[in-house]
């Protein structure tokens, strides 16, 4: 009887470890067949469509998206330490100088876009608002306006830079100063979290993607080319004004110059490893980048990069040395 006992514990105890052990094996299994991507308020609308369409084609795959300020998204990883295959950011410049050399090795530009104005026709002045007086308009005292936070978010340091560049070009003294100092309870962390206080009517006004505003169907103007920072022939006027965001380290600050908008796009170290990070990738800049034309945004596949040598040389089609 006792020798039955001790048999049908040993029974169990194998059963529990062959069980254990068949767990641990299929959550690797699964964690080899989920994908991690961090990316900018801005790319969430593409990003949902490119992660469906690679979905349908690679069944059992699983990309989860998790969008962010892109600043926001790149301290995720420098200082919080959590790891994603893929990370995308509103502005190339972001994985240079934070996640370069020590989290990623390369970054591919991939997308173009331009700073709107965005309102509803329930906005204050919506009939009347144009490129000669929306600085008027939004220093009006019953007018609400909102931005993104520049600490966090691409699109807040570069309302910041329009300001500047609306003060240059119109030649209004103090312009960026008045409009910047104006409703700051309505800065939010990424420019997306904006659109609901638009549509509910709490604001009249966001500095916003122009490919966001289309893609939620809103009015929006569009601004001079000489303040917009789209086009690439501009650069050096564009540069000509800056603002600080925070660095890496406490107490360290990111001088952001004016520069034509450019979305860039890089894996994590560990990820250039994964089959599938690189796959998906792959994915993103090829019959991604027609979603992305698709949802308002300029494809720059190729385009030139300082760390071409270290892109992976599946990926090397879609960059220039």
């Amino acid at each position: 009887m006792k020798f039955k006992k001790i048999f049908i514990i040993g029974l169990s105890v194998l059963f529990l470890f062959f069980s254990l052990s068949c767990s641990s094996g299929n959550k690797k299994e699964n964690e080899s067949k989920e994908l991690l991507v961090f990316h900018a308020g801005s790319l969430s609308l593409p990003f949902k469509q490119i992660a469906k369409a690679f979905q349908e084609k690679n069944p059992g795959i699983t990309v989860k998206l998790e969008a962010a300020g892109s600043v926001a998204s790149a301290r995720k990883i420098t200082d919080l330490h959590r790891y994603c295959d893929v990370f995308a950011s509103a502005d190339y410049k972001v994985i240079d100088e934070m996640l370069i050399p020590e989290y990623a090795n390369f970054n591919i530009k991939f997308a173009g876009n331009e700073m709107a104005i965005v309102y509803t026709e329930h906005s204050k002045f919506a009939d009347e608002i144009n490129a000669q007086n929306w600085m008027d308009i939004l220093l009006k005292d019953e007018v609400a306006y909102g931005r993104s936070n520049p600490n966090d978010d691409p699109c807040g340091y570069r309302t910041v830079l329009v300001a500047k560049l609306a003060e240059k070009y119109y030649n209004l003294e103090d312009f960026a100063a008045k409009l910047l100092a104006k409703d700051q309870k309505y800065i939010r962390p990424k420019e997306t979290d904006l659109l609901a206080l638009l549509e509910s009517g709490n604001l009249d006004y966001i500095f916003l993607y122009r490919s966001v505003a289309q893609q939620h169907h809103l009015k929006y103007l569009l601004l001079p080319d000489s303040i917009n920072l789209k086009k690439f022939e501009l650069k050096d006027y564009y540069s000509s004004v800056e603002t600080q965001i925070r660095g890496k380290k406490k107490g360290e600050m990111i001088t952001k110059k004016g520069a034509p908008m450019v979305y860039g796009i890089t894996l994590h170290n560990d990820a250039e490893k994964n089959e599938l990070a690189v796959k998906f990738l792959d994915f993103i800049l090829s019959e991604g980048m027609r979603i992305m034309e698709e949802n308002g945004q300029t494809s720059l596949v190729p385009s030139p990069t300082k760390t071409y040598d270290k892109i992976p040389e599946s990926l090397k089609k879609y960059a220039k040395p």
